[in-house]
């Protein structure tokens, strides 16, 4: 698994400085074919946020890079939301109901 370069170590996501929890995003998600294909660290609230907003199919179909997932509204909305939040924040996301 190669992950992207990340000199500045901010999460690839909301661009603040990475803390922990953070862990590995796959780009093109393993259920569809992403096996061994780049990763992205992200803070583990806004990893949670990406899956809770698109399916495995839409990820890998049609928000398989950074650019395309900051292209969507409801991420950008949380992204407005996380950026007031103090370093180190974390709340579990809601999930809602996705589309197959």
């Amino acid at each position: 698994m190669m992950i992207l370069e990340n000199p500045h170590k901010c999460c690839l996501l909301c661009s603040r400085p990475l803390a922990e929890p953070f862990n590995k995003h796959h780009l093109i998600p393993v259920s569809q074919g992403g096996k061994g294909t780049p990763t992205v660290e992200l803070h583990k609230i806004c990893h949670e946020k990406v899956h809770s907003v698109f399916s495995e199919k839409e990820l890998g179909k049609n928000y398989n890079t950074i650019e395309k997932l900051l292209s969507n509204d409801e991420i950008q909305i949380f992204l407005k939301w996380i950026s007031k939040q103090p370093y180190g924040f974390y709340s579990k996301s809601r999930k809602k109901n996705r589309k197959k």
